[in-house]
């Protein structure tokens, strides 16, 4: 295993999950499919109102009061929270059932219920919330949003509330209303600035680690990576970005192959690609052959991925043994990309840190002044 290199600026915060550590081929494992968690089915339960009283004012002097019974309290809300700190569906998959309290009933002397406390349930930013029988989208999470997945129910009234003229006595009251309930299909997407896509061991994850304080499993054989990782790279004071490591694709990913379906779902949040494409890969492909493999199961996934904006890196230069090597392997890359000559090329070593600088400059440029830096 290699060490990491040393860090390129300050790093302000990770935020990812940790990776796996098996290795294979293309088929995954339904043991390590266990390990990647990006999507949940839930039940969300708000509180029941508490019921209205029915009470009458006794005293030792005054033998028929009035009607003083107080009403019900309001059930708690289930109420979503995106958590910075949150960054995996994990805590879903060991607890379904998410249950607010019912306010509580009124009583005499016109005490109304306590309503009851909203229940809290922390998310990651970039959850999807779906209705599980409508296949509805409810909300898409973003930084710091709140949303009420359930609405608590209303407390009944006591019986205070319908006495009148006529009606001095009044013996009625009504129960509070029921909590709303929603089965809810919950499906993570990663928001980041900058997406890392690439054939397996194509440097993605040492990548990652040379520029941020991420630390994922980094390995001299595909599939290292099994989840997404995310990293905060902090170019210079003020300007940080969210980078994400997406796991190595592969041929048919866009048909499922693999964890294909996963990891393409995750690429659609970041708002440039950069492409690492391995100077000499190791397996005898060409550095061609794995770009175009990639590009393909991009846009057999989606049109949407296919127009993203792209950075071709290429990396591990470090094994060429002159700068005359690196100019001719990366002319030849040109050649056979068949790129324009205003389309930039960018040559890095993870393990030298040459390149790393001008690769985040050209992120932070091709974002532009809409980037949306939500971490903090």
């Amino acid at each position: 295993m290699r060490t990491p290199p040393d860090r390129i600026g300050g790093v302000v915060d990770i935020i990812g999950p940790k990776m796996g550590e098996t290795r294979f081929g293309g088929r995954v494992p339904a043991r390590v499919r266990a390990m990647f968690v990006d999507h949940a089915v839930i039940q969300v339960k708000a509180g029941d109102g508490g019921n209205g009283c029915v009470s009458f004012r006794r005293e030792k002097y005054i033998p028929k009061g009035g009607p003083d019974g107080g009403d019900g309290g309001d059930g708690g809300s289930v109420i979503a929270v995106a958590d910075q700190n949150v960054n995996t569906l994990l805590d879903f998959r060991h607890k379904h059932h998410h249950t607010a309290r019912r306010g509580e009933d009124g009583k005499g002397k016109n005490m109304h219920g306590a309503s009851a406390d909203d229940l809290i349930i922390h998310m990651p930013p970039g959850t999807l919330i779906y209705n599980d029988e409508t296949g509805d989208v409810l909300h898409d999470l973003g930084p710091e949003d709140r949303v009420v997945l359930a609405k608590g129910g209303q407390g009944g009234l006591g019986n205070d509330r319908f006495k009148s003229s006529t009606n001095q006595t009044p013996r009625e009251s009504t129960d509070g209303t029921p909590g709303e309930v929603y089965t809810l299909r919950l499906e993570l997407k990663l928001m980041a600035d900058v997406g890392l896509v690439g054939k397996p061991n194509a440097g993605k994850s040492t990548l990652l680690a040379a520029v941020t304080r991420a630390t994922p499993k980094i390995a001299d054989y595909p599939f290292t990576t099994l989840s997404p990782q995310l990293g905060i790279a902090e170019i210079d004071p003020g300007r940080r970005l969210v980078i994400a490591d997406i796991p190595g694709l592969i041929e048919g990913a866009a048909d499922g192959a693999g964890l294909g379906h996963e990891f393409l779902r995750h690429i659609e949040r970041t708002r440039v690609l950069v492409h690492l494409i391995e100077v000499d890969p190791a397996d005898g492909s060409t550095p061609s052959e794995n770009y175009h493999a990639i590009r393909k199961e991009l846009a057999s996934y989606s049109t949407l991925l296919a127009e993203k904006q792209e950075i071709i890196a290429v990396s591990k230069i470090d094994l060429l043994s002159s700068e005359e090597d690196i100019e001719t392997a990366i002319e030849l890359i040109r050649t056979e990309l068949k790129l324009s000559a205003d389309t930039p090329v960018y040559p890095i070593s993870s393990a030298s840190r040459q390149g790393l600088t001008e690769l985040l400059e050209a992120c932070w440029t091709e974002l532009g002044e809409e980037r949306e830096v939500w971490a903090r």
